[in-house]
């Protein structure tokens, strides 16, 4: 069996991946990619966070998709009823991006491989793993392509960037439930030519359908429009179980899809993913290290997914370059406490959401401004920066002021009677 050797395998080549592998690379690492998918391939988390403009940025990636002329994303629009509550990344806390992208992944992720490959990286698409043995500072990894033949990669360090594919937890047993509730989500990419003029037509909106149903409405610059609806499984059982009806019935459900969306062409049949939330046992162990998706996945409100995957494949590619040069690198510090800290803000951010604290907070009628952009700079994905009180102590500051927010209004209303 032909066997190549490398300095890292990268598995996986969406956003952690491609991240990873540029950091690599322009480290002086030799890198090779494998994924199974060829690209593009349809993928959600289509709203990106001004936070991943960092990370575009040391991949040297960030050029190449600026040239796509992707729809530029300023903020977030929260809907509830007659109730909006906006959020402009130019008024945020945190020093960083005040800006980003709304984003067809098929083609963001396909632009993002190709350049790292124009950059020398050696990148094998339609190429699934089937076995990894480690072996002290060495791994060797069996991968097959899609016309069945078999070879073995040899490698200093993996880089399991594999998404849901969790190529290592699965094939380690390290998976583990989230502590989430199971949720469903039915979505769609709509050709939208009852499109809103001006920014209501090209910014992202956030709709609350119910207490714990939400609706996304995210326009690209092409003219099409991703909608989803996200609920408990539960509430889909109301709508036909043929994927085109239920979505006409879920968007004629609504007053902000109803009418936008009334016999707007379906550029796909409608897909329902559920059970996605998941977590994994550990992060790293000897010889490699898990990134993107192949970590934790919490949930799409937010769009915090993409973010977590760029910021550990920039973190990994960097620490594995550390590692490989023979430098000490501790893991748990530096790798997995550091993912953790925006894993755990952004948990309690999806948590409050659904707990409805976020709403009572998002649609009070006066709020601080001040603490209006310490929120916004989380919604931009600055969830490591400890400078912020809705990082530092983010559970406690949600709790708390949704808490204040809520006795507040008891007593407005105890003064209206």
């Amino acid at each position: 069996m032909q066997t190549e050797k490398t300095d890292v395998l990268v598995i996986g080549a969406g956003p952690a991946g491609s991240i990873a592998s540029s950091i690599l690379h322009q480290q002086g690492f030799k890198v090779k990619v494998v994924e199974k998918e060829k690209f593009p391939r349809f993928v959600i988390g289509e709203s990106l966070l001004p936070r991943v403009m960092d990370h575009l940025e040391d991949a040297k990636l960030l050029d190449a998709v600026k040239a796509a002329g992707f729809q530029e994303k300023f903020g977030a629009k929260f809907v509830r009823g007659e109730e909006i509550c906006d959020f402009n990344f130019s008024n945020q806390f945190s020093k960083g991006w005040t800006w980003t992208w709304q984003v067809p992944r098929g083609q963001f992720d396909k632009i993002l491989i190709d350049t790292v490959a124009s950059m020398g990286v050696s990148v094998e698409q339609e190429t699934g793993v089937t076995d990894i043995k480690f072996n002290g500072t060495e791994s060797l990894t069996t991968v097959v392509d899609k016309q069945g033949n078999t070879k073995t990669i040899e490698a200093k360090f993996i880089v399991d960037a594999s998404g849901y594919g969790r190529v290592i937890p699965r094939m380690f047993n390290l998976d583990k439930p989230s502590n989430f509730e199971p949720r469903k989500t039915h979505f769609v990419h709509f050709r939208d030519l009852k499109r809103p003029g001006g920014i209501d037509g090209n910014r992202i909106t956030v709709v609350v359908h119910q207490q714990r149903t939400w609706i996304w409405i995210i326009p690209f610059s092409n003219g099409i429009t991703s909608v989803g609806f996200v609920a408990d499984p539960e509430f889909f059982k109301d709508f036909p179980e043929d994927p085109v009806e239920r979505m006409k019935g879920i968007t004629a459900a609504d007053d902000n899809t109803r009418e936008r969306f009334k016999d707007a062409e379906m550029i796909f049949t409608p897909r329902t993913i559920e059970g996605y939330a998941i977590s994994t046992k550990q992060l790293f162990g000897d010889g490699f290290v898990l990134c993107g998706n192949a970590t934790e996945f919490l949930d799409p409100v937010f769009s915090s997914g993409v973010t977590f995957a760029m910021e550990s494949g920039n973190k990994a590619g960097k620490l594995v370059g550390k590692f490989l040069r023979g430098e000490q690198v501790d893991w748990q510090t530096e790798y997995t406490d550091h993912m953790m800290q925006g894993i755990n803000t952004f948990r309690t951010y999806v948590a409050s959401w659904y707990n409805g604290d976020l709403h009572d907070i998002f649609f009070s009628e006066e709020p601080d401004p001040e603490i209006k952009k310490q929120i916004c700079s989380v919604l931009a994905g600055y969830v490591w920066d400890l400078d912020n009180p809705f990082v530092k102590k983010h559970d406690r500051a949600v709790k708390s002021l949704a808490q204040v927010i809520r006795i507040e209004k008891s007593k407005k209303a105890e003064k209206a009677k």
